[in-house]
């Protein structure tokens, strides 16, 4: 049996929103950008360009989502149906006096797609890869209290080039950062805990310091380790010598005594205070959060987190954020995991890209395992302009940036070098990237003829995959990495390397059973599953016959509705319903656990449809937010809290049998009730996850009790809803920071006279605001909804839409207004404090 420890201790980088900042060190740069769209013909990169008549806008941004969907757009219905095109970005600033002799960075944590950054005319870098986060130094070029101008080209024009939607810009935050000539470099420390125990615990902290100035200097470094309170619990200190224009490493290491652990339950954060100093002179500070925990992944086990048994109960989930695309806000991102929280999910797979450094944060602040993901393709590309193109240039510089950004964060518990390649089944070829480049790149890797030969008939892609792990190894040797494969079969070249530390399987269900025979010393997880399909509100009857659509993943698959039935009776070819997998992973100690496919809902990417649809079906969770009923089958799986969960909605044709189901848990039965009548008890046996009932419909009262010995644990009604005569709003928070970023969602739904929502009203909502607030986005969950998500009005869908408000960074009263035709009007206090 082979059991995988690995006992890291972890955490973030200066460059992510919700990090502790020395504020002279880092400041955010988001704010007084000027943004225009362009042809390939203009250069606006000279400081003295004149972009007096450009819109003004806040960072982050992306272009794209400001559109109306269409289906001639050349990202294509998988793409988002939205345009992509160049952009360009300038902001002048200007750099006070006293910074002369200082340091000057800028940071972007990640620009879709193709950036290049001029400082005063000055072209200082390039980046293809749309995900990765980089720095540039301005020290150089930047003058010091007059006028410096930062300009930015964004060119995603060669479209396709991502298999769902990306979004166009500079969509994650920017950074000045200014430091002293001997500071720590970016993404200085790296910090691990090589024992771990409930009494004791060892940390140790590599610094990287960077010496810019022109002698050798002897630079103390001290290292103070403070809790939650802020007190100190350990502290050391060492001096090391830089020599002149150079970076150093320094390693020390500090002991704590009864360490509070980092768990997902409680999700504890220490922080490491490093500190500089020449000739007792403070000369930086630097400021890590710190996460103390250890765990194992083992072949018959499965997953521990601080020697505690823990099933990964994950979901996949692409970048975009809905109404606000592809724009990073972390508000949006922290309703998303506490929505995930709620249904019990533990994990989060970063599909599948480096993900913005605000997720990563919020995953160490909430109590989420991570699976941090690198690429979607490597040499073999998936669409005509993706980065298979730039791979053989830039996937060591990605990688590594990749690894050393993300390595102090606890929440992270394995790497993974890619997604689905094509390489699992053949090498690339001429169509697929730059032969040229492939080839320098292999043949460049040193590998003797045992090596070679271990590779097989494929044996440059085995090679290929021993390279990335290498390079992910030497950046952060402490956590296991895998690759997402649905190739499963032993020949698997990616397998064949040997180099991966754990086995992940997407879709092949069927398979999990028997994978210990197949990988007997690899540890075994799903790293994709499921791939069902449901669209909100909407049912197709008999419910126990299962819908796969399409036929053939390459088969085109039509259906009027355009919509996929929200019981769990909906399925794409390569995958399965919800409760056919989560039956087998439950029962398996095997394995590991699973990152369902997906958590919310995406733009692009329509399985089973094409054009009018426009973004996914696959989410848990709609695109707006809004839970479809399966999110409570898991809440019934994953939560101790009790749970009793009816569905479909009870609107219907009188007469019209209809299929009622119930999710439940901590009870032996549930009685089901229609306008005072019993319709029976029911009971899950076996492998159940759910009860059914098969109901002639009339209007009225659905009841469910559920009991557990005999007496009542909760009671559940749906009421038949008449017509609409008012309209309800309620807001997520009904206060908000005045800062300009903080959001408030806001959903709407029309009532009758009892207060009842209607399941299926469709009228149109029409948005203003008045005071210290914007409307930044609207949303229904519907797939085939071609309006701008900008606009501030949208039609119901299933009875359900939704406004998201954002305060404009003063304090003051937000009143966000909701019209809809034949209603009296409705409004919703929102404070900005």
């Amino acid at each position: 049996m082979r059991t995988l420890k690995f006992i890291p201790i972890l955490f973030i980088l200066l460059s992510s929103s919700l990090a502790a900042k020395n504020t002279e060190r880092v400041q955010n740069f988001d704010n007084d950008w000027k943004f225009t769209l362009a042809d390939s013909t203009l250069n606006a990169s000279d400081p003295f360009f004149d972009a007096s008549s450009w819109r003004s806008l806040n960072l982050p941004h992306d272009w794209s989502i400001e559109s109306d969907f269409g289906k001639d757009f050349p990202a294509s219905p998988g793409g988002g149906a939205l345009p992509g095109g160049i952009g360009w970005y300038r902001k002048s600033f200007t750099m006070d006096l006293a910074n002369l002799g200082k340091c000057i960075y800028i940071d972007f944590d990640g620009v879709y797609r193709n950036s290049e950054v001029w400082i005063n005319g000055t072209s200082v870098g390039v980046r293809p890869y749309g995900y990765s986060s980089f720095r540039y130094d301005l020290t150089p070029y930047v003058k010091f209290g007059i006028t410096n101008v930062i300009a930015v080209k964004v060119d995603n024009s060669k479209q396709p080039n991502s298999r769902w939607y990306s979004g166009s810009g500079i969509y994650r935050n920017v950074w000045l950062v200014i430091t002293n000539p001997v500071h720590v470099d970016h993404w200085g420390t790296y910090i691990t805990t090589p024992e771990v125990s409930e009494n004791d615990a060892k940390v140790v902290i590599e610094t990287t310091i960077k010496n810019t100035t022109k002698n050798v200097q002897p630079i103390k470094v001290e290292q103070i380790l403070v809790n939650a309170k802020g007190e100190s619990v350990s502290k050391t200190d060492s001096t090391i010598y830089v020599i002149s224009a150079a970076s150093d490493k320094v390693s020390q290491t500090l002991d704590v005594t009864e360490p509070t652990l980092w768990s997902i339950e409680t999700p504890y954060l220490y922080k490491m205070i490093t500190k500089l100093y020449i000739k007792g002179k403070q000369v930086d500070e630097y400021e890590t959060p710190v996460g103390i925990r250890s765990f194992e992944f083992d072949v018959k086990k499965g997953f521990f987190l601080n020697n505690k048994h823990v099933k990964i109960n994950g979901v996949c989930d692409h970048h975009d954020l809905g109404a606000l695309g592809a724009a990073i806000n972390t508000r949006a991102i922290q309703r998303q995991l506490e929505i995930l929280k709620a249904m019990g999910c533990n994990a989060i797979r970063t599909s599948h890209n480096p993900p913005a450094p605000e997720l990563l944060d919020l995953c160490d602040q909430m109590g989420f395992i991570v699976m941090d993901e690198a690429f979607d393709m490597w040499l073999k590309k998936k669409t005509k302009y993706d980065y298979s193109s730039d791979f053989a240039e830039w996937h060591e510089r990605d990688l590594t940036d990749m690894i050393t950004r993300d390595r102090n964060h606890p929440s992270i518990f394995i790497w993974s070098i890619g997604n689905e390649v094509g390489e699992q089944w053949g090498e690339a070829k001429s169509e697929d990237m730059d032969l040229q480049k492939a080839n320098i790149l292999l043949n460049n890797r040193k590998v003797d003829s045992n090596e070679a030969a271990k590779s097989g008939k494929l044996g440059k892609n085995a090679l290929l995959t021993k390279e990335l792990v290498d390079i992910t190894k030497a950046v952060d040797p402490t956590r296991p990495v895998s690759a997402a494969c649905n190739g499963t079969d032993d020949n698997n070249p990616l397998f064949l390397s040997q180099a991966m530390d754990l086995i992940g399987f997407n879709y092949h269900e069927s398979q999990y059973a028997d994978v210990t025979k197949h990988f007997p010393t690899k540890p075994f997880f799903v790293s994709e599953s499921v791939s069902a399909l449901q669209t909100r509100g909407y049912y197709v009857m008999p419910s126990d016959s299962i819908i796969v659509c399409p036929k053939s993943w390459d088969k085109p698959y039509t259906n009027p509705s355009q919509q996929c039935s929200a019981y769990d009776n909906c399925r794409a070819p390569w995958g399965s319903t919800h409760e056919a997998t989560w039956k087998i992973v439950k029962k398996l100690d095997h394995v590991a656990g699973q990152f369902i496919w997906t958590g919310f809902d995406y733009l692009g990417e329509p399985t089973p449809y094409w054009w009018p649809s426009r973004s996914s079906y696959f989410g848990i969770i709609d695109l707006a937010g809004f839970p479809k009923d399966v999110y409570y089958m898991y809440q019934s799986e994953w939560t101790t809290k009790d749970v009793l969960y009816i569905f479909p909605h009870w609107n219907w044709t009188p007469g019209q049998t209809v299929d009622v189901w119930a999710y439940y848990n901590n009870a032996d039965e549930v009685e089901l009730y229609l306008n005072g009548k019993s319709l029976g008890k029911r009971s899950k046996t076996g492998d159940d996850l759910h009860v059914m009932w098969r109901v002639k419909y009339e209007p009225g009262t659905l009841k469910a009790v559920s009991r557990k010995d005999g007496k009542v644990v909760l009671t559940k009604e749906i009421k038949t809803a008449g017509e609409p005569v008012s309209i309800s709003m309620k807001a997520d928070r009904s206060s908000i920071k005045a800062d300009g970023k903080d959001l408030s969602y806001v959903t709407v739904e029309l009532l009758d006279k009892e207060g009842n929502a209607n399941p299926l009203a469709n009228q149109l909502v029409k948005f203003t605001v008045e005071g210290e607030g914007a409307i930044v986005g609207t949303d229904n969950g519907d797939q085939n909804d071609h309006v701008s998500l900008k606009k501030p009005e949208r039609h119901l869908f299933y009875g359900k839409c939704l406004a998201i408000v954002q305060s404009t960074g003063k304090k003051g009263d937000i009143t966000l207004k909701a019209e809809v035709d034949g209603l009296p009007a409705q409004e919703i206090l929102i404070k900005s404090k």
